[in-house]
């Protein structure tokens, strides 16, 4: 029996709050459940659950978060209670702070890292 793993080059399937690839969000986005970003955010995200930016966003915002994923493109400083995971092709421009970072290869990362332990 042979078994055969793929690497995930895809984001997990939405769920929570999303933000359409047509759409602009300018403002403070706060609240206690998942959030995934197809379109654009400017100004400050602060949740206490996920937040997911998908692979043709792009976010100019400071985000807080438990767990933050990078597909697309953010300028703003990330911070996260659980862990920050930033894949390939993604881009983040600012400082990232978790107990738990990953920066895949073939990410751009401009900005220093701080891991709370």
């Amino acid at each position: 029996m042979a078994i055969t793993t793929q690497a995930r080059t895809a984001s997990p399937q939405p769920s929570g709050t999303v933000i359409g690839a047509g759409l602009t969000v300018d403002g403070e986005i706060g609240g206690n459940e998942p959030l995934t970003i197809y379109g654009a955010v400017k100004g400050k995200i602060s949740l206490t659950d996920v937040v997911i930016i998908e692979k043709g966003s792009v976010v100019e915002a400071d985000v807080e978060a438990s767990e933050i994923k990078v597909y697309g493109s953010v300028t703003g400083n990330l911070v996260a209670t659980d862990r920050i995971d930033v894949a390939t092709n993604a881009r983040v421009i600012g400082d990232l702070r978790a107990p738990r970072i990953q920066i895949a290869e073939g990410a751009t990362f401009k900005g220093h890292i701080e891991m709370d332990v």
